[in-house]
């Protein structure tokens, strides 16, 4: 019978990881496209540091402004954390089989990283319209357009379905890099840190938020610059049809804006916001992982309960 759980434990952590963490997500948006020569709103350069631009934030526009983009953020965990970590744990486990019935079981790194950079780029091709809301709103680029379904059918009317997955090449390519990097590093962490006879701590909380640090860290690390590309390709390709300079070129491809980002800024620019990536990275990994581990621990007493309700029935 095919296992659902890591499907369903992977959605509800990612959900409970994003609501937690959401603030700092909008401020990583807003410093990755601010110091932009092809958009008149994000020229100036006006946040110096995380602190600052969610001080700054909160100040100007509200306490409600860092949650700006919250329904179709919690919409695309559904989506793509259901999909992501039920692909990954899945894709492994056949994996494992294959292994087992050659008489070779084995679990490497290789095998992760490969069912990683599946499991990511597949449901965040998926759930790239959401995304694509999300950053809309964080950015203020949708104000007076109302809620989630009204910005997304306000996109759907201006610019068509594909005005829906602007941007989803480059951000596959996060979501590989994410998954290729977060989740094999995770399991070589938590298997350095707590397998075999010279085990440095026991498999609990400790060991996952380590490993969740870890893992968070060199995910953010890997995925930012392709980050800031697809945040700005989200944003920018909205100037064709509404207000702005519509003389103005708009980027046409993740090559092109990135190219053009390190032109007119420098390299350095390809890491803005690195540093709310990963203060949002780490506790959300540690959330995630810590949720759906308790989930796993879970799973036995709900199926001994649910064994021994429909026997006394």
């Amino acid at each position: 019978m095919f296992d659902v759980t890591p499907f369903v434990f992977g959605g509800v952590a990612a959900v409970c990881a994003e609501m937690v963490t959401f603030p700092i997500d909008t401020v990583k948006t807003r410093l990755q496209l601010q110091g932009q020569a092809k958009d008149k709103r994000w020229v100036q350069v006006k946040y110096t540091g995380t602190l600052n631009c969610l001080a700054s934030m909160v100040r100007e526009e509200g306490v409600r402004a860092v949650y700006k983009g919250l329904s179709p953020a919690l919409l695309r965990q559904s989506l793509y954390g259901t999909l992501k970590f039920g692909l990954y744990y899945t894709a492994k486990e056949v994996v494992a089989k294959r292994y087992e019935d050659g008489g070779t079981r084995q679990e490497s790194g290789l095998t992760n990283l490969g069912c990683g950079v599946f499991a990511g780029s597949v449901s965040s091709a998926i759930a790239t319209p959401t995304d694509v809301i999300k950053v809309r709103m964080q950015a203020k680029a949708t104000d007076g357009l109302g809620g989630l379904y009204t910005v997304a059918c306000d996109i759907y009317t201006t610019e068509g379905v594909k005005g829906l997955w602007r941007g989803v090449c480059p951000t596959a390519q996060r979501a590989a890099l994410v998954a290729g990097v977060q989740l094999p590093v995770y399991d070589w962490t938590k298997a350095k840190l707590c397998g075999g006879p010279s085990a440095l701590m026991q498999d609990g909380m400790w060991c996952h938020f380590f490993s969740s640090m870890v893992a968070g860290f060199s995910a953010a690390l890997a995925s930012n610059p392709v980050d800031v590309i697809r945040t700005r390709l989200m944003v920018q390709r909205r100037l064709s049809k509404h207000g702005g300079d519509k003389g103005a070129a708009i980027y046409t491809s993740a090559i092109h804006c990135g190219l053009h980002t390190i032109r007119t800024e420098g390299v350095t620019a390809l890491f803005k916001g690195f540093v709310p990536s990963f203060a949002r990275m780490g506790p959300w990994n540690v959330i995630f992982f810590v949720v759906y581990e308790k989930l796993k621990a879970l799973r036995p007493k709900i199926f001994i309960r649910s064994y021994f309700s429909e026997k006394k029935k």
